[in-house]
């Protein structure tokens, strides 16, 4: 078992995650320049060193292990954190050079994802030499990749108290959302009135989002009897969709995925809205070089853009 990681440790871990990245021995032959020998050698000695099998290979494929998902996931920290290292001490000699890494929140709409591109190609066009390296994290993951300096910025809608350790950036827009359900569903027929003052909303099961506010889930005298969480809205919506959970849904998400689904706004959508304000989010220890300023800079415009 590995007790101190070695300089060629990382050297192994580099292969396993680019094997793992590419989903397959082969498809990372040209990303490490290495013949597939070589690779399964790397792989096979990464694993005598952490005492795991990390992937299993064969006619099935290439499929990683749960200990391989974990190994993976921690890899893609250190190697963030090693990028973010070098970012930062390049911009202390002005030279502003290097890889900046950007995570958004899983589930933000395709016309965000489309400012986001527009916002990294100019950041891109005036800074010789600067690559973009885009990933997504759940809503409860946000605060915490900020915080760790995975990475250098994070596009996120937040509700909670705000941490001192991260400053937020504000978008100038918000992200509304109410109570749905599904067509099936018995409060469906409450689609375009009021709710009778006999049906009790909280008599009804309700999804939860993990990392959301629970003011969010209360409203004057009336609470959603949450019975079990999802770790993102478009994974409510499934459950939302059995037709045995209502629960809170962003109207992007309903207009471009639930209205082909006939996702029902409950009782002329007036039940629990919300209103959560997006920002661009960096921990206080990350350094604000110009490069990460003008990037900044472009997801605000654009992002507002988008929206308008």
């Amino acid at each position: 078992m590995l007790n101190r990681l070695q300089e060629s440790d990382i050297k192994l871990l580099r292969v396993f995650y680019a094997v793992a990245s590419c989903n397959g021995f082969t498809a990372a032959e040209p990303v490490l320049r290495m013949q597939r020998p070589n690779i399964s050698a790397a792989i096979k000695k990464l694993e005598e060193r952490l005492d795991l099998v990390l992937c299993h290979r064969g006619r099935g494929g290439f499929q990683m292990t749960k200990e391989g998902e974990v190994v993976f996931q921690e890899t893609k920290r250190i190697f963030n954190a090693f990028d973010n290292f070098v970012f930062n001490l390049k911009s202390l000699h002005d030279d502003y050079s290097g890889h900046i890494t950007l995570v958004m929140m899983a589930g933000l709409p395709l016309s965000m994802h489309l400012a986001v591109s527009k916002a990294v190609k100019s950041t891109m066009k005036k800074f010789d030499d600067i690559h973009v390296n885009i990933q997504t994290r759940l809503y409860n993951e946000v605060e915490h990749v900020a915080l760790s300096g995975e990475c250098h910025l994070v596009i996120s809608t937040y509700d909670m108290v705000k941490p001192e350790s991260v400053t937020f950036h504000p978008v100038g827009i918000s992200c509304k959302g109410r109570l749905y359900c599904s067509p099936t569903h018995p409060l469906a027929k409450f689609r375009d009135v009021s709710l009778p003052e006999d049906v009790k909303i909280g008599e009804y099961p309700a999804i939860g989002i993990s990392g959301l506010s629970s003011a969010n889930y209360i409203e004057d005298d009336q609470r959603l009897a949450i019975q079990t969480f999802s770790d993102s809205f478009e994974a409510a919506l499934s459950a939302i969709m059995t037709g045995e959970y209502i629960g809170l849904l962003p109207d992007y998400i309903a207009k471009e995925q639930g209205a082909s689904l006939g996702l029902v706004p409950i009782a002329k959508g007036s039940l629990f809205n919300f209103e959560h304000e997006l920002f661009v989010m960096n921990g206080k220890n990350t350094r604000l070089n110009p490069v990460l300023r003008h990037c900044i800079k472009e997801l605000t415009y654009f992002i507002s853009e988008s929206q308008k």
